[in-house]
């Protein structure tokens, strides 16, 4: 006789019944728990961007920083670019 899938999950199932039942409610407990938390986070997420759409915001443009190293080099642009770092020898 030859063992198939659904076999396998009864077999899995009776195993966790038998040996496993005592633990059984903390752990749909647990599950249930990091569920209801799951779904209010993702709830608030949700809230969250709804929340900055109407602000009006948009995206937050930055300012690009110049390595302090590169600073002191006359190859430096004044413009805010990145400039190269100098070559190390």
């Amino acid at each position: 006789m030859r063992l198939e899938g659904w076999h396998l999950i009864i077999i899995i199932v009776l195993a966790l019944v038998l040996f496993a039942a005592p633990k059984l409610p903390g752990m749909a407990r647990s599950l249930g728990q990091s569920m209801r938390i799951f779904k209010s986070e993702v709830r608030e997420m949700k809230k969250d961007d709804t929340a900055d759409a109407k602000d009006g915001s948009g995206p937050v443009e930055g300012k690009v920083v110049n390595h302090p190293r590169s600073a002191s080099t006359d190859n430096n642009p004044a413009d805010g670019h990145d400039a190269q770092p100098p070559n190390r020898a």
